[in-house]
């Protein structure tokens, strides 16, 4: 099934759709949001895409990254998507908004319009093998240090949202 983003400015005004992987080539700036998932020792729940992935494949990332669809909110996408890759339902709080943009290898570019929401889980999981290939929960220090001595097992928007999301907690 194809797959298509919310293009919008800067304002998050929409501007059409476009089939994900095309926007990606060529770097428009879409929707996206960003879930962290913390447990009850504040440890950050950290999800290694599959191998299948078209890009990113085998990298560490957070909970959940992806793109809400046509006339679904970020919440209600970012619900979505605990659901379709973790098999999990959580609550979740918008923290905030950014823009940025990755390159993520392969001529693709992550050129998003990021809502970042995080949530608290500590149950089981029921893993879409197609998506996730296995999850963990890590310290904040241990992620810093993991980071710093191997940055290429990282998606490189993890990277970047990670960062900005210390400078607002």
């Amino acid at each position: 099934m194809e797959e298509f983003v919310v293009l919008v400015n800067p304002y998050d005004e929409v501007l059409g759709l476009m089939e994900k992987q095309q926007a990606h080539i060529n770097g428009l700036l879409h929707r996206a949001f960003s879930v962290f998932l913390f447990n009850s020792k504040g440890e950050m729940l950290l999800q290694k895409r599959a191998s299948g992935k078209y890009h990113s494949p085998n990298q560490w990332t957070n909970a959940v990254c992806s793109h809400p669809r046509k006339d679904e909110t970020y919440l209600e996408g970012a619900q979505r998507r605990l659901k379709e890759e973790l098999g999990i339902e959580t609550e979740l709080s918008e923290k905030f908004s950014f823009i940025y943009k990755a390159d993520v290898g392969g001529g693709l570019w992550e050129h998003e319009l990021d809502y970042v929401f995080t949530g608290n889980y500590e149950s089981e999981f029921n893993l879409n093998k197609e998506e996730v290939e296995e999850v963990r929960f890590i310290s904040m220090e241990e992620l810093d240090r993991e980071i710093a001595d191997t940055p290429e097992h990282f998606t490189e928007w993890f990277k970047i949202i990670l960062e900005e999301y210390k400078h607002h907690f």
